[in-house]
């Protein structure tokens, strides 16, 4: 049975971070308990009313992508059973499909972002600029059309509440170090078309995602935090994929395209959902976990 969870509540356990879904708990000895709430933001808000069982979903499709792409690049998870780190009187129910123990990791400060397709920021910067993240690109692409390659294109990690900030290569490297920033451009893109070509043989398009990786004492890379989720890519159907168009997601498009038709100035705090739009997104998330990693939630 699906669970619900607004916020976590462990008591004992140090919060080191609570996010726009993920709250963060320091279990000491090098690890993390990493719990994916029910929350859910949009425009950078998040809203008061919760997605039923998201968390879960979340965390079944990032735990089955880890798993997946574990010959590429090493993840941070532990194996660690949830149950055993909780605090007494905690039930392991409400936790145990919607956290994960890992390794307590320094995070690369660049977001990772691997593009295919020319959507979103990526076909406003080329609108503007014929081109993306500095990248040059041919003259006369379409929206959503596919690009001659994958590029990477990486962006500032953005406080919660502000936009993170799109960036060219260069300055990925006088942020982290060229050595680093090509590691990460190397895993991005690998990562990037292994999902791509795993999603495109169950009918579905892997438009762009978005990665966060981290370091440990000898300077190892991981992959962390989430992987390929439809909160951090932008995933389509691909029988409805049309040039020119921005083709519908399994996201929270439902969410997005509802507060567009409210009188709402995008700032906290957000409006409630109605239940049909709620309804909408977590099928749209259970479609997800079905047809990527073939798990069928209650």
């Amino acid at each position: 049975m699906a669970t619900t969870l607004l916020q976590s509540d462990l008591p004992g356990l140090p919060l080191l971070h609570r996010g726009k879904v993920r709250d963060v708990f320091d279990l000491g000895d090098g690890h993390l308990l990493m719990v994916a709430t029910d929350r859910l933001s949009a425009f950078d808000v998040v809203l008061p009313d919760p997605i039923p069982g998201k968390g879960e979903m979340l965390c079944q499709i990032s735990n089955f992508w880890f798993e997946k792409t574990a010959h590429i690049l090493p993840n941070h998870l532990t194996g660690i059973d949830v149950a055993s780190v909780l605090p007494a009187g905690v039930d392991p129910a409400l936790y145990t499909r919607r956290a994960v123990v890992t390794k307590k990791l320094t995070p690369v400060p660049v977001e990772c972002i691997a593009r295919g397709y020319l959507i979103g920021s990526g076909w406003r910067d080329y609108q503007r600029s014929g081109a993306v993240s500095g990248i040059a690109l041919p003259a006369g692409l379409r929206q959503a059309q596919q690009l001659p390659e994958p590029i990477f294109t990486p962006s500032t990690k953005a406080a919660v509440g502000d936009h993170d900030e799109n960036i060219d290569f260069a300055t990925a490297v006088n942020l982290v170090g060229r050595e680093l920033a090509e590691a990460v451009r190397d895993a991005t893109l690998a990562i990037y078309g292994f999902a791509r070509d795993y999603a495109a043989q169950r009918g579905i398009l892997l438009a762009d995602t978005k990665f966060e990786f981290g370091t440990d004492e000898d300077g190892k890379l991981y992959v962390m935090d989430e992987l390929l989720t439809p909160d951090s890519s932008r995933y389509w159907p691909a029988d409805q994929y049309r040039v020119g168009t921005s083709p519908p997601s399994y996201d929270k498009q439902f969410v997005r395209d509802y507060l567009e038709t409210l009188d709402w100035d995008k700032t906290p705090p957000g409006p409630r959902l109605p239940a049909e739009v709620i309804a909408k997104t977590r099928a749209k998330y259970a479609e997800a976990l079905q047809r990527l990693a073939g798990i069928t939630v209650d």
